[in-house]
């Protein structure tokens, strides 16, 4: 009876925890943008707060455009909040189910909605999403992603808009327009694109965004419409923002910890991952885990900027939130730690930047796209990846005029499918030589 005893509690103390909820995934979705929410109210007199976020309905939005700098704390935090929580709202009543790719999905709407997206300008891409999926006779809810990663074009409804020529009205029919158009092209663009890289960049969603806007903003030009760059960059805000955000991510390690007692030796099995084409780690070690690994990646990549010496603000805590989201499908500490590095040396290196430049600083951040490459062909591979996205992301958005808030996303895609061919082309010689194949 003893070992029988024995046996029977062993087996409790080993069984996996009942997976979460339906509900209770949505609850733990909206703790980010309610957080946000209260401390955007907090940080801001209210009617300072409206006139700030008025203000981010009229600036064009094309890199870099601060939000911070633009309408303050405050007004950036609940505008990226507001964004979040009608996502998830237009997720929950399409009946999807909550997996890595929502989080990354969410994370990013989150992140970029604190220097580029805003409430008003980007439904229309979303809405053209809504009419390819109607054109195709299929549900909204198999295309919903891509419409959220489509809004990386959103500056260029803003810009739309903007046209000095034509009267009011021409100008929103027109922003309407070309948002509906990119929205309808998304979808197909993004199945085909994907295979330039094969995975091994993570914001495929990026890389046809920035085909599809190379287009559109080549024909602007081509009217004649002229795009200046520009650089709103918020300063002076770190300590009150690496108090919230390292808060926030120890809060997604304790609940990560608290649903899940095995969550932590989960967490380990996730960092053994390489992580292409955007690993489910909800799917293969749990919610819980995943969280855990979310509020890891967070806190390192905050802590990297402080210790260079790099502004916390709104678009800078965009890359930061790109890398948790995305440490949900894809990204651990051990493949992204060597792109940072790698991007960093560069910026040590090159006379033209410095590490804390707001260039270098995006790209730290959101050149983790890459980190599949770091994850499957080793650290060292992964600083020369991050080597060569630094010297290519930094000059590769004149094409598109920053009209395109995933840069990096473009860039990453260039590299992998430059160095990924490369290098497996000089393992199948070391292995033909070692007489394997």
């Amino acid at each position: 009876m003893r070992f029988t005893t024995h046996i029977d509690f062993t087996k409790r103390v080993h069984k996996e925890p009942k997976p979460l909820s339906r509900n209770l995934q949505y609850i733990l979705l909206s703790l980010a943008p309610g957080y946000f929410l209260l401390w955007g109210l907090l940080l801001q007199p209210f009617p300072e707060m409206i006139q700030g976020l008025l203000r981010i309905f009229r600036e064009p939005d094309f890199l870099i455009t601060d939000y911070v700098a633009v309408g303050g704390a405050g007004a950036a935090l609940v505008n990226a909040s507001l964004i979040t929580f009608m996502c998830i709202l237009l997720m929950y009543f399409l009946n999807m189910n909550i997996d890595g790719s929502s989080i990354a999905a969410l994370s990013l709407m989150l992140g970029f909605s604190l220097f580029g997206k805003n409430l008003v300008n980007i439904w229309s891409i979303i809405l053209g999403v809504f009419i390819y999926a109607k054109y195709h006779k299929t549900h909204l809810s198999n295309y919903l992603y891509i419409g959220f990663y489509g809004t990386s074009l959103s500056p260029i409804i803003t810009q739309t808009v903007q046209f000095g020529h034509f009267s009011l009205p021409i100008r929103l029919a027109m922003s309407l327009l070309v948002g509906i158009i990119i929205g309808f092209v998304m979808p197909p663009l993004c199945a085909h694109f994907y295979n330039t890289h094969k995975g091994y960049s993570l914001y495929n969603g990026g890389f046809t965004a920035g085909i599809i806007a190379t287009v559109i903003v080549s024909i602007y030009k081509s009217f004649g419409l002229s795009l200046e760059s520009r650089k709103l960059w918020a300063t002076g805000y770190n300590l009150p923002f690496s108090e919230i955000l390292i808060s926030f991510f120890v809060i997604l390690i304790f609940i990560g910890a608290l649903t899940d007692k095995n969550a932590f030796r989960k967490y380990w099995n996730i960092l053994k991952y390489p992580g292409i084409g955007g690993t489910d780690f909800t799917f293969s070690e749990g919610f819980s885990a995943t969280l855990i690994n979310m509020g890891i990646d967070g806190i390192f990549c905050t802590l990297y900027l402080l210790a260079i010496g790099a502004e916390l603000n709104g678009a800078s805590i965009g890359g930061i939130f790109t890398v948790v989201g995305f440490s949900a499908t894809g990204k651990t500490l051990r493949n992204i730690t060597p792109i940072m590095l790698g991007i960093t040396l560069l910026a040590a290196l090159s006379g033209n930047y410095t590490v804390t430049d707001p260039a270098v600083v995006l790209a730290l951040m959101f050149g983790t796209t890459i980190a599949p490459i770091a994850g499957q062909y080793g650290f060292f591979v992964g600083i020369l990846a991050g080597f060569l996205h630094a010297a290519v992301v930094l000059n590769i958005g004149i094409v598109y005029s920053g009209m395109n808030l995933y840069n990096n996303g473009f860039a990453g895609g260039v590299v992998a499918a430059f160095l990924v061919p490369i290098i497996k082309s000089i393992q199948n010689r070391n292995a033909k030589v070692k007489g394997v194949l």
